[in-house]
């Protein structure tokens, strides 16, 4: 039997990471999972901490996105698998998830035989897509047509920023949860608007929303 992988589960949702932590204990899996964390930059300090080989991520969570997490820990450990597990189904979604270092894609309404198949292919370093978009990703990979996502123009600091600003944080609020001064931060919202092309807050939120790094919620 092959050794399980030490893995982590990232979620903002503590019933989806109760529910995909049943799911993979009921199954013939190589995945121990061995932490969870609720945000990106929980899961960075996880990371190193608990040896992680398999991360299993959501894409739009609180404080730091799935895209930038992958990012920064394949810089951290660039063995480290990446399989995201998303309620996004839209192909530029999935593309920015490959081109950040994603070796696999699992739509969260997946079933128990899916995610067991996404993670025996994490354990040999083979990509899986969910069948319904794997052709069209792999077509638009391959013509390169997927090279223009927005965000793509950004550092991954101004992409938490920008996050944080459609999320409601001040200035000062954003200072302090990034531990830089509140010039600093007002420095990269103006870097922000020109790259964007954008001239106001609301703007950078609705762009923000637009393309799924933060979501509307309704209490």
């Amino acid at each position: 039997m092959a050794k399980s992988m030490r893995t982590l589960l990232v979620d903002d949702h503590n019933l989806v990471r109760a529910g995909i932590r049943r799911m993979l204990e009921s199954l013939p899996s190589q995945a121990e999972v061995v932490g969870e964390a609720a945000n990106g930059r929980e899961a960075l300090r996880l990371i190193l901490d608990h040896d992680i080989e398999l991360l299993m991520t959501d894409l739009t969570m609180p404080d730091m996105d799935g895209i930038t997490l992958i990012r920064r820990a394949l810089r951290r450990t660039p063995d480290l698998k990446c399989v995201v597990l998303s309620m996004h189904t839209t192909q530029d979604r999935v593309v920015a998830a490959l081109k950040a270092g994603a070796i696999g894609y699992v739509y969260k309404d997946a079933s128990a035989d899916e995610l067991l198949a996404s993670i025996q292919a994490a354990s040999k370093g083979s990509t899986y897509l969910h069948p319904r978009i794997a052709g069209s990703v792999v077509e638009i990979l391959r013509s390169g047509d997927g090279s223009d996502d927005p965000l793509d123009v950004l550092t991954d600091r101004q992409r938490e920023i920008l996050k944080l600003i459609a999320e409601g944080l001040s200035t000062k609020q954003i200072g302090e949860r990034l531990a830089v001064s509140a010039k600093t931060v007002e420095t990269h919202r103006a870097q922000l608007m020109d790259r964007l092309n954008i001239r106001n807050v609301p703007g950078l939120v609705k762009f923000a929303v637009r393309h799924g790094l933060v979501e509307l919620t309704s209490d």
